[in-house]
């Protein structure tokens, strides 16, 4: 039976527990509201919640990345252990970016709120910011070390009893390209923590409570019952896969073993690669973020996200590989391997849930940095965010350009043409890019940069999937591998920083998602419409799903109309019977 708060009933629960959750949203509205980056503001590259008094995530936002979400919440021991309650008063605000000890990269910036009630803190805000500039390198994937990547924050005080510790504040403006964005994010994360304060402390006087403890007690265990439970469910034994990235300048093994036994599942990733000499290494909080993320997505999507979620799921990798990398190793772009973690993941549990899981998409989050002068002459360094196609579903198509397993946000084409000289020449969904399949695979992107400026420009392609494509499911084909083509005609390295020069423009051309199940038995009549919309063209209708497809109008006509195409019902049925 759920533990109860005392004195409240089921229901009062209940309303307990949408009112947390309006709180961190109210949280989350503030900060990106108040944000200065398009990465926060326009991508919401973030993570908000609210954490008890041990530490533990009671409840978090309605969006975030799950490497923020996660990571923040193992982060959090670290913060108590460093600050123990007796350490802080009331004004106090938190902050580091140490890879190991929260989000995996320096450029993620946690910030920490204690909330005090009668003299003590009841509860702790935090959120996890992608911060546009933190120095070191441009963002890539060339470093050799972390002290190479950018200024390193142990954690420390920001805000000491609500004065700003402006030591610490000059430190970082001095250290970053973008100053006033990079701490202008800075205090709309500890303004929205002190947003999501008042509304709890409101409620807790509402309902006569002192302190969340409780009631994080109720709701903790009732999302791991329920995690427990879906476990119970599965069949005991062990369960292994392996896939390949890119990586740098060689692959990138990624292999896991899931273990289920009765409640509890062991994810190891033992066999993995070792090291890199790159920054394309994954701190184990970071691996823990995105295994844990998996099971809860693959096994019982709809339990409440905190910390009784990932209780059963315990995640270990050998000391020195690529998902468990040691100090200094560099990690700027961690995401490039972690984002494949929950694929990997689904491919092993696809014996013990059958129909359940999707198919391989274009895992990682394609991320560029470009960096130039305006107009004027003045600097700008600008990320952008852009998502290929997710797998396919055993009963539905993977989705167009839909990230997965991050959910970042692309920025508006509008936004960074009138932020910057980059123009986006093309941005239209790429033809025969989803996997084939009964059920096919999300497209990817045609997408095209190039530059209003004069000046030499450069750019940091973080990108994947360029060589090993995402893999189909029960007979479902492969999705389209992804490109990196510059016009001049150079073959340049992704993972590094570019130069370009003024006329030069850049295709990144993202991946698509595999298919699920044997492409001819596709239905005749969606393959016509996948014609007919441009998802799939007359060759690969042919190709892939043994549908002829006729297209009736004049080759010169600018504007095709569904009634210009056609099947060709005899050349099918021929094809497809043989």
């Amino acid at each position: 039976m759920t533990k109860l708060v005392p004195g409240l009933n089921p229901i009062t629960l209940e309303v307990l527990w949408n009112r947390i959750l309006a709180v961190v949203n109210e949280q989350q509205v503030a900060l990106i509201r108040t944000a200065f980056s398009t990465v926060v503001r326009d991508s919401q590259d973030l993570a908000c919640g609210v954490f008890d008094q041990r530490a533990r995530m009671v409840a978090q936002s309605m969006t975030g990345t799950p490497g923020h979400i996660n990571a923040m919440a193992t982060g959090m021991k670290h913060f108590m252990k460093a600050f123990p309650p007796e350490t802080l008063s009331a004004g106090d605000v938190l902050i580091t970016n140490d890879p190991w000890q929260t989000a995996g990269q320096i450029n993620d910036f946690t910030v920490v709120t204690p909330i005090f009630k009668l003299g003590r803190p009841i509860a702790y805000f935090a959120t996890c910011c992608h911060a546009p500039d933190i120095g070191g390198r441009v963002f890539s994937a060339e470093a050799k070390e972390v002290y190479e990547e950018g200024l390193r924050i142990p954690i420390m005080k920001l805000f000491v009893a609500g004065v700003p510790n402006d030591v610490l504040i000059n430190i970082i403006r001095s250290n970053v390209r973008t100053p006033d964005e990079t701490i202008g994010d800075l205090y709309a994360q500890m303004s929205s923590n002190a947003v999501g304060g008042r509304s709890l402390l409101r409620l807790l006087e509402e309902f006569s409570l002192n302190d969340i403890e409780a009631l994080s007690d109720a709701i903790i265990d009732r999302s791991e019952r329920a995690m427990r439970l879906a476990i119970r469910s599965l069949t005991n034994g062990t369960y292994t896969h392996e896939t390949w990235t890119d990586g740098f300048d060689d692959p990138i093994l990624i292999k896991v073993t899931v273990t289920i036994r009765d409640e509890d599942i062991d994810i190891d990733f033992g066999g993995s690669s070792p090291q890199s000499r790159w920054g394309i290494n994954v701190v184990l909080n970071y691996t823990h973020a995105y295994a844990s993320f998996a099971m809860k997505a693959a096994i019982c999507p709809d339990v409440p996200h905190n910390d009784g979620a990932f209780a059963p799921v315990h995640v270990s990798a050998p000391h020195g590989c690529i998902l468990n990398c040691i100090d200094p190793a560099p990690v700027a772009s961690r995401n490039i391997i972690g984002h494949f973690l929950p694929c990997v993941i689904f491919s092993a549990l696809a014996p013990v849930l059958p129909g359940r899981l999707i198919a391989n998409g274009a895992d990682p989050l394609w991320m560029s940095v470009w960096r130039g002068k305006r107009l004027t002459g003045e600097p700008y360094i600008f990320t952008v965010f852009q998502c290929g196609g997710s797998g396919a579903r055993s009963t539905k198509d993977g989705l167009n350009a839909t990230g997965f397993p991050s959910g970042v946000a692309g920025v508006p084409a509008e936004v960074i043409e009138s932020l910057t000289p980059i123009v986006l020449h093309r941005r239209e969904l790429r033809t025969d890019s989803g996997g084939p399949g009964m059920q096919r695979g999300g497209l990817g992107q045609w997408t095209e940069f190039g530059s209003r400026s004069a000046a030499d420009w450069q750019v940091s392609p973080l990108i994947d999937r360029t060589k090993f494509p995402a893999s189909g499911t029960a007979g479902g084909g492969f999705g389209a591998a992804g490109e990196f083509i510059l016009t001049d005609g150079r073959q340049a390295q992704p993972k590094s920083i570019v130069l370009l020069e003024p006329t030069t423009r850049v295709q990144l051309n993202l991946p698509g998602g595999g298919g699920y199940g044997s492409p001819h038995e596709r239905p005749v009549e969606i393959v016509l419409a996948d014609v007919v919309n441009g998802y799939v063209s007359l060759e690969a209708a042919v190709r892939h799903y043994g549908v002829v497809v006729r297209y009736l109008g004049a080759p010169s006509q600018l504007v095709r109309l569904p009634k210009d195409y056609a099947v060709d019902w005899a050349a099918t049925e021929k094809l497809r019977a043989a």
